[in-house]
């Protein structure tokens, strides 16, 4: 999630009536620039770019074998593997989940650009819905509030929430068992937002909180930084068990530079929210 407000614009001046941008919009702005800068495949792109147009002979030549390197670094599933895994948290038995009132499930889901807009479109992250369904199905919570607004920067169709409460209905989750936080645009706000929907459900007061391993690290400082202290329940685990292989070393793979963008947008973010005191 990244940050916005729909109110996003503060009415300022004397006379005719001047609109500038708040923090929350330049800051929304600037999380979605930084996520393809962070990106290797926009440095891969970027050194090719420059050994194209340099006119120094050297120059070229560092600008090159940069690039080599990018690629050869960037597309080793071992080496991406091994870094994201020491950066997600590690999974936490079912068995060892206390029963709670709540489980907070954070969106980031569903695709909702997708048409027709007749159903609900799951990406990679579905396992922050079906995870969060066999803790209610355990009876390790009793409720689920989903939280998520919309990422999009102008227009949307749907809110994830409304799209995530569709599915839990279909999976037979009362309505009464499920409250939606449909206003939040990034980690922060979901934090936010839902510390001021449990001020009108003072009955929930134990919460788990559910979210992508990769992203727990940023999600939990952030519901701590509000005063919410859930259990964590790490889920959508992107790595796998590491493997000692002479063949899984070598063998280069184009979804690696993927691994590698999740992992450095995600450490951007982390960074960035405790710069500012979000987490």
């Amino acid at each position: 999630m990244t940050l916005a407000v729909h109110e996003s614009w503060l009415v300022a001046g004397v006379g005719p009536r001047l609109f500038y941008p708040s923090f929350a919009s330049v800051f929304f702005l600037l999380s979605k620039f930084l996520y393809y800068v962070v990106m290797p495949a926009t440095w891969l792109v970027a050194l090719l770019v420059a050994a194209l147009i340099t006119r120094q002979p050297v120059r070229r030549k560092r600008f090159v074998i940069a690039a080599l390197v990018v690629a050869l670094v960037g597309t080793n599933a071992a080496l991406s593997n091994r870094a994201l895994l020491a950066w997600e948290l590690p999974p936490v038995s079912v068995r060892t989940i206390a029963p709670h009132d709540a489980a907070v499930l954070l969106t980031g889901m569903a695709n909702t650009h997708k048409s027709p807009h007749d159903r609900v479109y799951l990406s990679s992250a579905a396992d922050r819905l079906t995870h969060t369904l066999w803790l209610y199905r355990t009876h390790r919570v009793r409720r689920i509030i989903v939280s998520g607004g919309s990422g999009d920067i102008d227009k949307y169709v749907h809110t994830e929430a409304a799209e995530v409460n569709t599915l839990l209905r279909l999976c037979g989750v009362p309505q009464a068992d499920i409250l939606l936080e449909d206003r939040s645009r990034n980690t922060r706000e979901n934090a936010l937002f839902t510390k001021e929907l449990l001020a009108r459900h003072p009955e929930i007061k134990s919460l788990v909180l559910v979210t992508s391993a990769f992203h727990m690290r940023r999600a939990a400082g952030c519901f701590r930084k509000v005063g919410l202290n859930p259990a964590l329940f790490p889920v959508d685990f992107r790595t796998t068990d590491l493997e000692e292989s002479a063949s899984y070393w070598p063998i280069p793979e184009a979804g690696a530079l993927g691994t590698w963008s999740l992992l450095f947008h995600e450490i951007t973010g982390y960074v960035t929210y405790k710069l500012l005191g979000y987490c």
